[in-house]
């Protein structure tokens, strides 16, 4: 760990004590060693603990800067994991964080304009409307008349968020060492993937492709509304939007006030999230409640306003088909199939057994069914279904945090609205009807229409093709046939040096032999010309089989 990283570790450590957090400091198991610089922080003594635990935590999660703020937002959805009131000052980290000053954003919105304000917009309003933790927003009105916002990057923060990023590399890097589950959790792909959607928050031209992209995708729904981007004016570090207007989702009390069916709108709520996950693979990935407000200028047909799309996930279609079996396997209570599905995609090893897999899914799953919303903890379930996974080695996919966290805020969201609403009966319909689209006949109708121009180009070819491959065909045969005869002579010429190496090995000993018995000098048997005939027999023998393996060639 670098000196700055340990003084970025000292300095959150310094924040928590400023604010007078020192329970928190001494549950972090990686600050209990730096738990005595609380002691010695003049805070301590100077600040009073009179200020509420709740709006303490979001203070310093607000001081610690973007990627603490939005692990408060995620938070504050989950009023079934914290207590209600640092939930309720968490929610004010959703649209609530402090602003940067009113001359400093102008000053930015002249810069790129490169010209007065005035020629492009009658008003821009110096108090902004709402001012989050990358970004702020400011009413404006074009000199079309057109009411619109302006959502500016914070001046700096990338590079504070890049500080932050590197320290939890480091942090990831030390846990995947010498952690036991680090393997098994990735922490470095988690967070490869929280770097990826901070950075592409910073790009104003990249929210607004992906809010276009988003309305494409709901033109012809009632469902969901998603403000028009003004693409002459959108710059890279500011956007330009058209202004709506709606009560925020969390405003329970005016949506009952003004007739709004809660049931049917928590019911909306699941399907443009099944809708966007499953049929468009592209969903909005930050769906806390201050991203979401309410159409109820039809109180009998309510619609959703979706704003700020920094935030967008895709699933890639092996996940997507995958997931939507999983979930329809689930409703449907056919947990060997999730097991199934789960050794299939390599979530889990191969060698799991399918019965103990199957086992262990049933005893955490089967106990929610048949319950009602306000009755079912998703924190507590995923918990349970983790400390399973941790038994069969099942690996985090770092590519479906984003969708486990918008499920979470689903989730919450829900439980707001309409604590009774049934999820898995509004779900499953919703995952069949888009099944039967992936695999039936439908499926197969629209592939044949994607295909045929690309049939139509090379249907005048293909007769050239089919020459051109049997042509190849019978060359790669040939090829192949003195392939083969080269390799055959190959074998031979191995076979054949074989032989001489033994005939030369045999005749060499031959000769030795013919030498110590002429060195027996008349101790040996019949002598011919001064030499015993057992002499002349092994030598002349020896020579002829040293010819023979000398001048023996492959024909």
């Amino acid at each position: 760990m670098r000196l700055g990283q340990l003084a970025r570790l000292i300095q959150i450590n310094h924040v928590l004590a400023r604010h007078r957090l020192d329970e928190f400091i001494q549950t972090l198991h990686f600050f209990r060693p730096l738990r005595f610089l609380s002691l010695l922080s003049p805070y301590r003594w100077r600040t009073s603990e009179d200020s509420p635990r709740g709006e303490r935590l979001r203070l310093a999660l607000q001081d610690l800067g973007p990627i603490f703020v939005k692990f408060g937002q995620i938070l504050s959805t989950r009023r079934d994991l914290i207590p209600p009131d640092i939930a309720d000052e968490l929610a004010k980290l959703q649209d609530k964080v402090a602003p940067f000053p009113a001359e400093q954003a102008l000053a930015l919105i002249k810069e790129a304009f490169g010209e007065e304000l005035s020629t492009t917009f009658s008003e821009v309003q110096t108090t902004p409307l709402a001012s989050a933790s990358i970004a702020q927003v400011h009413a404006a009105e074009l000199v079309t008349g057109e009411q619109v916002i302006i959502k500016l990057v914070r001046p700096g923060i990338e590079k504070v968020i890049r500080r932050d990023i590197e320290l939890l590399y480091t942090l990831a890097g030390l846990a995947h060492r010498y952690w036991s589950e680090g393997k098994r959790l990735r922490p470095l792909e988690i967070v490869a993937e929280m770097e990826k959607n901070l950075i592409d928050e910073l790009d104003m031209l990249r929210e607004a492709a992906s809010a276009s992209q988003l309305q494409r995708n709901f033109r012809d729904s009632d469902l969901l509304i998603i403000p028009k981007v003004y693409w002459p004016l959108t710059k890279p570090s500011l956007l330009v939007q058209q202004r709506v207007y709606g009560v925020p989702i969390s405003d329970i009390e005016t949506l009952k006030a003004k007739g709004i069916n809660l049931e049917q709108l928590a019911s909306m709520g699941v399907e443009i999230f099944f809708t966007q996950v499953f049929k468009h693979s592209f969903f909005h990935a930050d769906m806390h409640p201050g991203n979401i407000m309410v159409d109820i200028s039809d109180p009998q047909h309510p619609r959703y306003i979706a704003i700020d799309f920094g935030i967008m996930g895709t699933l890639a279609p092996d996940d997507q088909r995958y997931l939507a079996e999983n979930f329809l396997a689930f409703f449907n209570h056919d947990y060997r199939r999730v097991a199934e599905l789960h050794i299939q995609s390599g979530w889990v090893p191969a060698e799991t057994r399918i019965d103990e897999f199957e086992a262990a899914i049933r005893s955490v799953c089967e106990p929610i069914f048949a319950r009602p919303l306000k009755e079912i903890s998703f924190g507590q379930l995923l918990l349970r279904l983790f400390q399973t996974a941790r038994r069969f080695n099942m690996e985090v996919q770092p590519q479906l945090v984003l969708l486990q966290k918008t499920l979470l805020n689903i989730e919450g969201l829900g439980r707001q609205l309409y604590p009774d609403l049934d999820l898995w009966q509004t779900a499953k319909p919703i995952l069949e009807q888009w099944m039967h689209e992936r695999l039936g006949w439908q499926a197969a109708w629209r592939s044949l229409k994607q295909e045929a121009p690309l049939w139509a180009e090379t249907l005048p070819t293909l007769p050239r093709l089919i020459h051109d491959l049997v042509h190849s065909t019978q060359q790669a045969r040939l090829h192949q046939h003195q392939d083969a005869q080269d390799l055959q002579k190959l074998r031979v010429e191995i076979k054949d040096a074989g032989y001489r190496m033994a005939t030369a090995v045999t005749g060499a000993s031959f000769i030795i032999g013919a030498a110590v018995i002429k060195g027996l000098d008349g101790y040996g048997p019949t002598m011919l010309a001064g030499f015993p005939v057992t002499s002349w027999v092994l030598g002349l023998t020896g020579g002829l089989l040293l010819y023979f393996s000398i001048g023996r060639r492959v024909d």
